[in-house]
């Protein structure tokens, strides 16, 4: 009798632990950064001003993502200050964020008359190495007093710079399409504005955040009547809703939930009950992505084994490994690097599904 009542309190008090460790770890996370600030004060037309607006609807978009039950708001700035690229970033790494937003207005100099909105990802531009906007918003590093030691040499001005990006993002760029494809899709669609379309800039920002992340540009300053819309009250809530919308519909298709935790409890000889936890977790280390097709045999891998691979869209993905756990993995890792797999990566699934590996340790 009181081994029964024994074994039913152990259970009661596992699931009420991994109830509370659900509920903290298991937030979607969000980071947040309205773009500019304090003595950046971005683009200024028509006594518009960008470090203001981007801002206001920043806070918006967090008011909306903090109604919702299991989100989890953070900010890179909540007020009118000067916050550096590498802080940005390093905001968003350190909280193990499942988003990166950052949201901007645009400007056309003295050419009042383009307006629309734009959502950018990290990669190169396809257009003639235009880098007007990726010039824009990497030249705020000029405020920063050590940044040639802090970003080793980097010049937003010169377009080898830019190319030269170690593009981390790359890992990522489909989510990142993902989420800014809803985005521009609510901005035309719900709201009837100009979708000047996704599109590709080494803006450093993005690239020094490790997971989806996209640049936001809600419209033009310089052009008056959007300028207008941009400044008002019902332009950013509208603005605010279409983006908060969008990082919700992603929310919903990408990110997993951690509900399928198994607890069970069995007796061993001693009459001592053993806990074991199934969480379906695997680690994988990720060496290479190809437009190749390759057979997995080790010959083709530098005697790698095993090798599995996935194929998304038209790029075929090429795994090593397949462990329970995240310290098994690491020797993986060490070890296709050893190989010459240099850029080599852990992955992690659950349950089949591909989740990031910060989760996954939680």
């Amino acid at each position: 009798m009181m081994k029964n009542i024994y074994r039913i309190l152990i259970i009661i008090l596992l699931f009420s632990i991994s109830n509370e460790l659900e509920a903290q770890t298991n937030k979607f996370k969000v980071v947040l950064d309205a773009g500019h600030g304090g003595k950046d004060s971005g683009k200024n037309a028509h006594g518009f001003l960008e470090k203001n607006i981007a801002l206001e609807i920043t806070k918006k978009v967090g008011d909306i993502l903090n109604r919702e039950k299991g989100v989890n708001v953070i900010y890179t700035r909540k007020t009118d200050v000067f916050v550096e690229l590498t802080e940005r970033a390093n905001i968003a790494n350190k909280n193990d964020a499942d988003l990166f937003v950052s949201i901007h207005c645009n400007s056309a100099g003295k050419n009042f008359a383009p307006y629309g909105t734009e959502t950018f990802v990290m990669g190169m531009s396809r257009t003639n190495l235009n880098f007007d906007v990726a010039k824009s918003e990497n030249s705020v590093i000029f405020l920063e007093s050590d940044y040639k030691e802090k970003y080793n040499g980097f010049d937003p001005n010169k377009p080898e710079s830019l190319i030269g990006l170690k593009i981390l993002q790359e890992e990522y760029l489909s989510q990142s399409i993902e989420l800014a494809s809803r985005i521009e899709s609510n901005f035309s669609k719900k709201l009837g504005r100009k979708s000047r379309g996704v599109k590709q800039q080494p803006l450093w920002v993005l690239d020094a955040s490790y997971m989806p992340s996209v640049l936001i540009e809600t419209g033009f300053v310089t052009n008056v009547e959007e300028g207008k819309y941009l400044n008002s009250e019902k332009g950013q809530n509208e603005i605010a809703d279409a983006i908060a919308n969008a990082v919700l519909d992603y929310k919903k298709e990408f990110f997993q939930e951690n509900t399928n935790n198994t607890v069970i409890v069995e007796e061993t000889k001693d009459d001592k009950p053993e806990i074991k936890l199934i969480n379906g977790l695997v680690f994988k280390v990720q060496i290479s992505a190809s437009s190749r097709k390759l057979d997995t045999k080790p010959s083709n891998f530098k005697k790698l084994s095993p090798i599995s691979r996935e194929q998304e869209g038209k790029l075929f993905k090429y795994f090593y490994g397949e462990e329970n756990s995240y310290d098994s993995a690491k020797n993986k890792l060490e070890e296709a690097k050893s190989k010459g797999y240099n850029s080599a990566f852990i992955v992690a699934y659950k349950d089949g599904v591909k989740i990031s590996v910060a989760d996954a340790i939680k």
